[in-house]
């Protein structure tokens, strides 16, 4: 047991979520919090740590689904689940590049018809070719 050990509220507070949230994750095993006989849950250093891992791989971009299974899986199998979302990732990066470079392209271009510019076509054409690929 640590030396501090929080109610589901303050847990809450200190994470900066409902506490529906951290109980939603505990209903879906994420979480395991210590219960009182009387049913109340009490939130140690471990699981409020074991919180901050599911809202920093939230951030990153895993469902609550994808970090179960980094949690109950195997090595090689979190190595790649984290290599397939590091590939989206990638995917998504270059995607938001290659509308960054059209936009920015627009902003210049002097042609009263996009269809009409050069440039213009080249990027249309090479973010059909990213999606095909996708």
């Amino acid at each position: 047991m640590s030396a501090v050990e929080l109610k589901i509220g303050d847990a809450a507070a200190l994470l900066g979520v409902a506490t529906h949230v951290l109980r939603h994750w505990e209903d879906i095993g994420l979480l395991t919090p210590r219960r009182l006989p009387s049913g109340h849950r009490l939130y140690d250093d471990q699981t409020i740590g074991q919180a901050r891992l599911i809202q920093i791989s939230q951030r990153a971009g895993l469902s609550l689904a994808e970090i179960g299974e980094l949690v109950a899986g195997e090595r090689v199998d979190r190595i790649g689940l984290i290599n397939a979302k590091r590939n989206r990732i990638a995917e998504h990066i270059a995607n938001l590049e290659l509308a960054d470079r059209f936009l920015a392209h627009l902003v210049r271009c002097v042609h009263p018809v996009i269809s009409d510019c050069p440039e213009c076509s080249a990027l249309v054409e090479r973010g059909a070719r990213l999606a095909i690929t996708q």
